[in-house]
């Protein structure tokens, strides 16, 4: 969640058991079984959360939620199933103990396993949360009723939880405990003394009463309290479904980005995820992830040139789809016709359409995608960010996340499980683990090899390269496409009718406006030598005006030469230092308190910002830096084999841009600069 910091980070395995030790308890009657992913309670900091969740993998089945499924069980299927009826009341407690983490039904075992378990109650900032299984992008929503919760600081033995009875004080106090009695919700504990109630959330008869689109909120301040349910789902709105368009506006805020595709509004995109696009027919179209009232829906943007956007009527949404929209790609079957696979949020399956028109305007009814097993079973796999290509006349999809799972079909509705994507001989020396959480992801062929672009969630946009063995991918080298924390986020990409391949990314938590921006469009291309290039789209040039242009020029060491030529808040710059560099090259901006550009001989790093890429320059090489400003993100292109993005604190009306030089004198050959013009207007 984007603005409840984390403010405590994962601790390392020899802090003492008791800091992560703490017990969840509820007594809930359930208002069906067949409900999936919501919570009973949980508790959460940051983006980081512990929760009772009935059905997320498993029908029917409790476990123990938690992000990206780090604490949670991985094999459900010795647990029982629930049965209660929505008249019995059951008692869940989940106890978290050093490293072990055992759930109760009634006072009785019921799983039991270890995870490297995680401190919340002692975050500053931690909440409490019913009914959503965590407050952000994703969340499953429950439905029933609470008689009594309660939060522990510490691990409750079997026998302490058999002692537990609801709407009665226990004999060990309770960090938290709500019991639900009077007109208005109390923390009885004292702990958390502000509450808030979204939805259908109410109460009733000393009870909590969830209607599956309901929320409530307990936090340490008013201000955590308010930021919470901000970010908690509202219920849909009544009546038919209006198809919105959204529209740059005319006169859009002086802070707003100029050419930068993003979300203009209505609704939030956060997420944002670039999703499903396609050159067809003369136009590329693109989709991209945002909230409106009826929940997660695609935008959906068309260009003739991937520079200039139009965007049509968001008709894939929970009224026309039955789910929300989250992640995808687009891929074409064996007849050239377009299809779009993606997860169906709430559906807890992925799902795939075809557009039924050419303008991607209408669309046929979602199909389920459902793996089969060799005993024709169904297998117990989360479904996930799914990715879909054609292989040799076979179509074959993996679900995303940490071990994602491969499966094949001939024609889009059959579906053998093929077990885990990830080939046995997964090489140790790739500098990442094969567990690494793999979403968003998007496979593709470039060059002589297969290249799987994708994200893990707390590390951002990263790739493979490898090839496929025995029905596996086998990569064989790996790096990363964001920097120092996962700003470039959910890549996708596409083939365009020239044969180039060409992606984007969601710029997340930068300091940036408006919402749901994406990268400038990236040109990849994987050469004989086996290096990636990265180059801005050659489009992009149809923005260019007032161009200026100053050659052959030295800046001496230890000094700063400015460039008159760069001025305005949306530019382009083509810098070319001449080999040999000195130790540090680069180029400033906005000013004392800005940012710098920076490499050099010896440097085995591009640093913009505070970002800092691997980048080395060879012997005798030159070095040429494109530079796009705009307001205050800079995204930087070092001799077609790096790129980077950062963005300064605010905008700035001019970007005070200079060269400088240290650890020797550097020799200008050229630079370039011209101003852009918006992308939003002819």
């Amino acid at each position: 969640m984007k603005t409840l910091l984390a403010l405590i980070a994962l601790l390392p395995s020899i802090v003492c058991a008791a800091i992560t030790d703490k017990t969840l308890v509820a007594w809930v009657s359930l208002a069906n079984l067949t409900q999936q992913g919501g919570s009973a309670l949980t508790i959460q900091s940051g983006d980081e959360f512990d929760a009772i969740v009935l059905g997320e993998r498993a029908r029917g089945k409790w476990m123990a939620g938690s992000d990206h499924f780090r604490r949670t069980q991985k094999n459900q299927n010795a647990n029982a199933a629930e049965t209660a009826g929505h008249d019995t009341l059951v008692q869940m407690a989940i106890v978290y103990e050093g490293n072990n983490v055992r759930i109760y039904r009634n006072g009785a075992p019921y799983a039991a396993y270890t995870a490297q378990n995680i401190d919340l109650l002692k975050a500053v900032n931690h909440i409490a949360v019913f009914g959503l299984r965590h407050i952000g992008a994703g969340s499953g929503t429950f439905a029933g009723m609470i008689e009594d919760a309660r939060i522990y600081g510490r691990a409750l033995t079997a026998a302490e939880i058999q002692s537990l009875k609801p709407n009665v004080a226990s004999d060990i106090k309770p960090l938290a405990w709500w019991d639900f009695e009077g007109n208005s919700v109390k923390d009885r504990a004292g702990h958390f003394t502000h509450h808030a109630l979204t939805g259908g959330a109410k109460f009733k008869g000393g009870r909590l009463v969830l209607d599956g689109t309901g929320t409530l909120v307990a936090a340490r301040s008013d201000t955590d309290a308010k930021q919470a349910t901000a970010h908690a789902p509202q219920p849909p709105p009544t009546g038919p479904y209006v198809p919105e368009t959204p529209q740059w506006p005319d006169k859009p805020p002086a802070t707003w980005l100029t050419f930068h595709l993003a979300h203009p509004g209505p609704g939030n995109a956060y997420p944002g995820d670039p999703n499903c696009i396609f050159d067809y027919k003369g136009r590329v179209h693109l989709h991209y992830i945002y909230r409106n009232p009826w929940g997660f829906v695609f935008g959906h943007v068309s260009s003739d040139d991937m520079v200039r956007w139009k965007w049509h009527k968001t008709v894939l949404a929970p009224p026309t789809t039955g789910h929300g929209m989250f992640s995808g790609t687009g891929f074409y079957t064996k007849e050239g016709r377009p299809a779009i696979i993606y997860h169906g949020q709430g559906k807890s399956r992925n799902v795939i359409q075809h557009p039924a028109d050419d303008s991607f305007d209408s669309w046929t009814e979602p199909v389920l995608v459902v793996p089969n097993a060799a005993d024709g079973t169904v297998p117990n796999i989360r479904m996930w960010d799914p990715d879909c290509w054609l292989m040799n006349d076979t179509y074959y999809a993996y679900s995303g996340g940490k071990n994602p799972q491969l499966m094949k079909s001939p024609d889009l509705k059959n579906w053998t499980f093929l077990g885990d994507l990830l080939h046995p001989d997964y090489p140790p020396n790739l500098g990442i683990p094969k567990d690494e959480d793999i979403s968003c992801g998007n496979m593709f062929k470039l060059g002589d090899k297969w290249m799987l672009l994708c994200i893990s969630h707390p590390k951002g946009a990263r790739y493979y390269l490898g090839d496929f063995k025995d029905e596996k991918y086998l990569p064989s080298f790996h790096a990363m496409m964001s920097f120092g924390s996962n700003q470039f986020f959910a890549p996708e990409s596409v083939l365009t009718r020239d044969g180039r391949r060409v992606m984007w990314a969601w710029l997340l938590k930068m300091p940036i406006e408006p919402t749901g921006v994406q990268s400038l469009p990236r040109e990849l291309e994987l050469p004989a030598d086996g290096k990636l290039r990265i180059r801005p789209l050659r489009e992009l040039s149809k923005l260019r005006y007032d161009a200026k242009t100053r050659k052959r020029f030295t800046v001496q060491d230890g000094t700063t030469v400015p460039i008159r030529e760069a001025h305005g808040d949306a530019l382009e710059l083509e810098v070319t230092f001449a080999a040999p560099l000195p130790k540090e090259a680069g180029i400033t901006l906005f000013g004392e308190d800005g940012m710098s550009i920076v490499a050099g001989v010896g440097c085995k790093t591009l640093r913009v910002g505070t970002t800092e890429p691997p980048f080395e320059l060879a012997d005798g090489e030159s070095l040429t830096l494109r530079v796009f400003i705009d307001k205050n993100l800079v995204e930087v292109f070092a001799n077609d084999r790096q790129a980077a993005v950062f963005a300064a604190k605010s905008p700035r009306p001019d970007p005070n841009v200079s060269l400088y030089a240290k650890g020797g004198t550097a020799s200008v050959k050229s630079i370039k600069a011209w101003r852009l013009h918006t992308i939003y207007k002819p």
